[in-house]
């Protein structure tokens, strides 16, 4: 109900000036991905948005006709679903849906209808492929927990063996018209987990990457291997030199192109490269060593190989000419950066969501030869009747004299010559972006800031994705005080363009960016107020702590028992005998990726220095926070944190504070 009272209000038009509350960026629905039909005609989007009785943020799928523009909504089950791929006669839409307890395999006609399950029972299905002559589905899944795992829990109860309980991720087939089918393993055994997979165009084999164990630690050890649907034979094609990653097949299905490190040690910063190799086995050929950004695989058609990559504070789209290595950027109009692309069979036609500067993130059609993307959604029209504020984007030299970059958001009423109080928002990774497009707010509510008068810096500080291998190399050795460097220097360029008051400056981030915020609470005194959210304060607990190991040896270089001298040096913590800035501090519950013992090692340590601070547990939670109403309580936290110690108001009534 009140999803439907919010669309009246915006359909109808809001009073000038308005912003969006909390709630109302919450509410708004967003795009997730578009897959347009084999034949061109459909395309199939997500769309998500909040179900508060269930407290979930749900997916359903929609459908525009390509040539019209004509959209219905497609799905509606409980829980929602995901992953919509067309069938290769285009009749068909199949989607992951938990509606009925662990993810399963449904099918549709796009013209609506009941939908169809395919598979039951106990696997932890990961993803799927239609086969080419659509007569199967490929998918990835963990098995069925065995008889010796169930007989040990109905024994001895709940316990886990670190690095040794692992399920591993294994390739099935289903024959999708026999009635009654089961699905066969086409992988099975303890010597790799499956990552992500393609079929050949003939469908008698299937190219998949797959690491020793499925433990995100792991990563590094990812080689790619082909299996022959018939007999089950498994040939591997890469040894060392990786991780090898996302493989895609040639079209005449003789090659295999795929994402390499290239032998390369340290691959969070450094680039990794396109490479290909024959399908039987051979020699590995190097595509793009000269493209200075990490390249993602989309396909390889008769034009080329595509790929995409960050590219500043854009997306850009590339095609490869394996004939020459020659790399191409399709510009498209608009200044739209196109993601999730997806090709018709005949490469001719494109879908994909898109966003320019100050614009909304939309679905989008296009021909491929000569690019006019056109508009399949209306996103947008939400938005309608708010006054919004503007973003653009800035540059300054860091410390060291690199050029950084960074998104300045203004009020809508925004007046020359006037100071504001500046909010800093600093994004995750490292190796996040941001950008000027739109988007509804998520845990920290920068229009209702910007409303109260401020204007709010997203820097894109050392180690950000989209400038290059030298830009993201940046901070080894120097996590934290050479990002916090980036920041600050972005934060004076802001005052020297006279529109930042100085006296009213606050700082808050998630994950890398709580990290840096942190950073900014015990070692600067230049700030009214600080929240971290899911913050590194001390490398020594997150190294022995975290899902990631190799995060840390990578941009450190040392383990803390090699050079325990970097992991002081690099730690919010090392510096708290300083801190006098008030600190709210945000934490998953179960959060695996930066443990939670951060947030109370900071919290202790500020309360015992006798800095004002807060600290808050999201219960149930891992490192996102994944639920509106808990999404709802970090955004007003914030709001509240800020209100007070950046405008002096009291909390309203009930608030944390």
């Amino acid at each position: 109900m009140r999803n439907t009272i919010f669309t009246l209000i915006l359909c109808a038009g809001l009073m000038p000036g308005q912003v969006p509350t909390i709630d109302q960026s919450l509410d708004a629905a967003t795009p997730g991905v578009a897959a347009i039909s084999p034949d061109g005609a459909y395309v199939a989007y997500t769309e998500q948005k909040p179900n508060w009785e269930a407290n979930a943020f749900e997916t359903q799928i929609w459908i525009a006709v390509a040539a019209t523009g004509e959209r219905y909504q497609l799905t509606s089950g409980k829980k929602g679903v995901s992953d919509p791929q067309w069938s290769p006669d285009s009749k068909q839409v199949a989607f992951l849906s938990s509606r009925d307890g662990k993810p399963q395999i449904y099918v549709i006609s796009p013209r609506g209808g009941e939908a169809r399950q395919l598979t039951s029972g106990e696997h932890g299905l990961v993803s799927f492929r239609w086969s080419p002559d659509g007569k199967q589905i490929a998918f990835a899944a963990t098995a069925p927990e065995s008889k010796a795992r169930k007989d040990r829990k109905e024994r001895l109860g709940e316990f886990e063996i670190i690095t040794g309980d692992y399920q591993m991720v294994h390739l099935w087939t289903l024959d999708v018209g026999a009635a009654g089918a089961k699905p066969v393993a086409l992988t099975e055994g303890d010597g790799f987990s499956v990552a992500a997979w393609r079929w050949s165009p003939d469908g008698k084999q299937i190219a998949f990457a797959a690491t020793r164990d499925p433990d995100l630690s792991s990563g590094e050890t990812s080689e790619i291997y082909v299996v022959r649907t018939a007999d089950k034979f498994v040939r591997k094609l890469t040894d060392g030199g990786g991780p090898h990653r996302g493989p895609v097949w040639s079209p005449d299905g003789e090659q295999i192109a795929f994402v390499t490190a290239a032998g390369k040690k340290y691959s969070y910063y450094e680039n990794e490269t396109i490479a290909t190799i024959p399908a039987g086995g051979g020699k590995m050929t190097l595509r793009s060593e000269r493209f200075d950004e990490n390249p993602n695989l989309v396909a390889w058609n008769s034009k080329g190989i595509w790929f995409g990559a960050a590219q500043k504070t854009e997306e850009g789209l590339f095609t490869l000419d394996p004939g020459t290595n020659a790399i191409s950027r399709m510009r498209v109009p608009g200044g739209l950066s196109p993601r999730g692309v997806s090709l018709t069979s005949d490469g001719k036609t494109m879908a994909f969501t898109g966003a320019a500067a100050n614009q909304f993130a939309e679905v989008y059609v296009s021909p491929v030869a000569d690019p006019a993307p056109k508009k399949l959604s209306d996103f947008s029209a939400q938005w309608k009747g708010f006054h919004l504020a503007s973003r653009e984007v800035i540059s300054w030299k860091g410390k060291d004299g690199a050029t950084v970059e960074g998104i300045l958001i203004k009020p809508a009423n925004f007046v020359a010559g006037k100071k504001y109080p500046l909010l800093v928002v600093i994004h995750g990774g490292p190796t996040g972006v941001d950008t000027p497009a739109m988007a509804p707010d998520r845990y920290y509510p920068v229009e209702e800031f910007a409303a109260k008068g401020a204007v709010v810096l997203r820097p894109n500080y050392q180690g950000s994705a989209g400038y290059g291998e030298k830009f993201r190399s940046r901070n080894v050795r120097t996590l934290g005080f050479g990002d916090y460097d980036d920041v600050m220097a972005g934060v004076d360029a802001v005052i020297a363009m006279g529109i930042a008051d100085p006296d009213r400056m606050g700082a808050m981030g998630w994950s890398e960016g709580g990290y840096i915020s942190a950073f900014i609470t015990t070692y600067s005194t230049r700030f009214k107020a600080v929240s971290v959210g899911a913050g590194i304060s001390d490398w020594m607990t997150y190294y022995v702590n975290t899902d990631i190991h190799p995060f840390t040896r990578q941009y450190l270089l040392k383990t803390p028992w090699e050079d325990p001298e970097i992991y002081k040096k690099t730690s919010p913590i090392t510096y708290i005998n300083n801190a006098k800035t008030p600190t709210l501090i945000q934490h998953g519950e179960l959060d695996r990726r930066v443990p939670i013992a951060n947030g109370f090692e900071l919290y202790q340590g500020l309360k015992d220095r006798g800095v004002p601070v807060k600290m808050i547990v999201y219960k149930g939670f891992g490192h996102p926070i994944t639920k509106p109403k808990e999404m709802r309580a970090v955004m007003e936290h914030n709001y509240e944190w800020f209100s007070k110690w950046i405008w002096g108001e009291s909390p309203a009534g009930g608030a944390a504070f």
